[in-house]
């Protein structure tokens, strides 16, 4: 049975859309089909950290929440583009990808019903093992409907009182809304911090598990923004953590941060 993975975060820059991409590049290389869901609206970052260009983006999932398009339409196959020694399968679905569209999709009333018809839709059509949803950060509409579909949702934090807070508001949130209760990421820890303090600390504030604390890394940092770190970095201490995490989310439990 598939499972929908939703990774979410109270606020911009925390890595989320980094944080997904490279997970979803780990599963696909490890066999699995995997489909990823660009549900922010406004700084669609996917495309861009998978290397597609314009061109290649015809169809959005707006085109489908409008009614114009199927949303397999909207879902490019970008495994051979990504890497074509994958086992698996990576599909994307993105959000609007020009300016001119982004103002025609904020004027234009449409059914927010259609997300998760859309999720299921994609699913079963095209055989996948997990969908992943990077929302747009924050508790807007659309980002709490894709909450709702969580078999597991990956809460994303930096380590600074203004993500502590917002991710206590989120989390009050996510059990009203009867989510599954969160898996939390830490995410560009400070060198100067010791990553299992860090882990105890957020796990006893927000009495939840806490699935990966990843250190802050400049060589990280200098391939998230254009590219996927595990691909270019595959030896890497980070690629590891990453790999760990991967298994981590798609696992019945979660092993303690090594």
């Amino acid at each position: 049975m598939a499972q929908i993975i939703v990774i979410h975060s109270f606020r911009r820059g925390t890595g989320k859309s980094s944080v997904a991409a490279n997970l979803a590049v780990l599963w696909a290389a490890a066999g699995r089909r995997v489909g990823v869901v660009d549900v922010g609206l406004q700084f669609p970052s996917l495309p861009i950290l998978f290397g597609l260009d314009q061109a290649q983006m015809a169809y959005t999932l707006d085109d489908y929440l409008l009614g114009k398009r199927s949303i397999e339409q909207a879902t490019l196959d970008i495994t051979a583009q990504v890497d074509n020694k994958f086992k698996g399968r990576l599909y994307l679905t993105v959000r609007v990808s020009r300016q001119v569209e982004l103002a025609h999709v904020l004027r234009s009333p449409y059914d927010l019903e259609r997300l998760g018809d859309g999720f299921y839709a994609l699913v079963n059509d095209l055989n996948l093992d997990i969908l992943l949803l990077d929302t747009h950060a924050g508790l807007d509409e659309e980002s709490l409907i894709a909450l709702t579909f969580a078999d597991v949702l990956a809460l994303i934090l930096r380590p600074d009182q203004q993500d502590y807070q917002g991710t206590a508001i989120t989390i009050q949130v996510v059990e009203q809304l009867d989510v599954p209760r969160p898996h939390l990421i830490v995410n560009a820890v400070p060198a100067s911090f010791d990553l299992q303090i860090v882990e105890r600390h957020v796990s006893r504030t927000y009495q939840c598990p806490v699935a990966s604390v990843l250190p802050h890394s400049l060589e990280f940092m200098a391939v998230s923004n254009d590219g996927i770190f595990v691909l270019r970095q595959p030896d890497h201490p980070m690629t590891q953590r990453f790999k760990r995490l991967a298994d981590n989310l798609v696992s019945d439990t979660i092993p303690q941060t090594q």
